[in-house]
């Protein structure tokens, strides 16, 4: 017996897997539909277009929200905080954007009175686990509905699905490739990546030129921080949604920012994705770096086992757990002291950091200098090797006497 639903919120991306069960939904549960698309930062998307393709396939209600400034403030502001790389390559760029999706998604249903929240994820991927438990936590009593994984249809059925009921197919359908794309980063899988050993074909990128074509000549940018947060580009002040954006272009046009990598996905899956995320690179390199100068050795070391527990929180879609809760107030403690500037030289897909500079810096030149005038007294190095090393002197000495009995 099919689930009882009236109204149904489905998370509309306008391309023909939405398309197909905006219909779909229609035709099963006999529901009005209501659509939902967020503008992230998708540079591809006609979101007018994606409004029009909804009320003509059905939807009573569309609703577009632009939340590009939430989704940099409450998640890749966090994401840049913690030095966010899950398995210490991917940024994050998909992962982050779906509790907010997910967030929206009950906001929208809540205020239509809908029973149902659809989405478009398989059963083999991520963003099922992260919609369905962002939304159930936030509201248990909304159904949460997979077409993809009720409907088990092939490509080619889905095409022929669409044609019979008069769904508009992409004109670039026959590309092999998903592609997920927001502000924070571009991703993209299947065709020729699902093979480990193939080299991505240049076809696939967007945002990035090939390292070999780019600039003979480095390019470098300052990058300036306030409590954690970038907040200027070359001493030039600008909200952190510009920010990302000129960023983005600064170093793509140095080859920056291309990640191939192999994920173990959350359902036990290994899987080769490939990335494009130019300002993220730059970001998270430059923030480590000026949070390193600023922050004692015990700090830096504990922070490294806390960002890495965000990350892994945040990629399996656990925004929700009490844990992240916990983590987050350690992170904004850390990062209180991160001001500063950080000059990064950007070439032929390279991003290195070249300098420094902070008011809370706690390297002493003073101290740390070579020269006659250095303020450091070596004298107290001999005890304290002495000390350093007592334990594993008296170590080894039991081991050697242990050996000649």
């Amino acid at each position: 017996m099919e689930e009882n639903i009236e109204k149904c919120v489905l998370l509309y991306s306008g391309g023909l897997d939405t398309s197909c069960m905006l219909k779909w939904i229609r035709e099963k549960y006999r529901c009005s539909l209501v659509t939902l698309t967020l503008d992230l930062g998708q540079k591809t998307k006609d979101f007018r277009e994606i409004e029009r393709k909804s009320r003509m396939l059905g939807s009573v209600k569309h609703y577009t929200v632009d939340a590009k400034e939430g989704f940099v403030k409450n998640y890749v502001s966090w994401a840049i905080k913690a030095n966010a790389l899950y398995q210490g390559k991917y940024p994050l760029s998909s992962s982050i954007a779906r509790p907010l999706i997910a967030e929206w998604g009950v906001k929208i249903a809540e205020r239509e009175g809908a029973d149902a929240i659809a989405h478009g994820c398989s059963g083999k991927g991520n963003d099922q686990v992260r919609f369905n438990i962002t939304i159930k936590a936030l509201n248990p009593e909304i159904k949460v509905i997979a077409p993809v994984v009720e409907w088990n249809m092939s490509r080619t059925q889905e095409i022929k699905y669409a044609e019979e009921r008069g769904i508009p197919i992409p004109v670039d359908i026959s590309s092999p490739y998903s592609i997920d794309e927001n502000l924070w980063g571009r991703s993209i899988e299947c065709g020729v990546l699902e093979d480990p050993y193939a080299e991505p074909p240049s076809e696939i990128y967007a945002w990035t030129v090939d390292p070999e074509s780019a600039p003979e000549k480095a390019g470098v940018v300052e990058v300036s921080f306030s409590e954690g947060v970038p907040c200027a580009v070359n001493g030039e002040e600008m909200d952190q949604v510009s920010l990302i954006s000129k960023l983005n272009e600064l170093a793509g046009k140095h080859g920056v920012g291309r990640i191939d990598h192999m994920e173990d996905r959350i359902v036990g899956l290994k899987s080769r994705e490939v990335y494009e995320c130019p300002a993220a690179t730059v970001l998270i390199e430059a923030h480590r770096d000026l949070e390193k100068y600023v922050s004692t050795r015990h700090q830096n070391m504990f922070k490294e086992v806390v960002d890495r527990e965000w990350a892994y929180l945040a990629y399996t879609g656990l925004w929700i757990d009490p844990l992240m809760d916990n983590l987050k107030v350690f992170i904004e403690s850390i990062n209180r002291k991160v001001n500063g500037s950080v000059k990064v030289k950007l070439y032929k897909g390279n991003c290195m950091v070249v300098g420094r500079k902070s008011d809370f810096a706690l390297y002493d030149l003073n101290l740390a200098t070579y020269n006659e005038n250095s303020d450091f007294d070596q004298k107290l190095s001999k005890g304290f090797i002495e000390l350093w090393g007592l334990q594993s002197r008296m170590a080894k000495l039991i081991e050697k006497e242990s050996l000649k009995q």
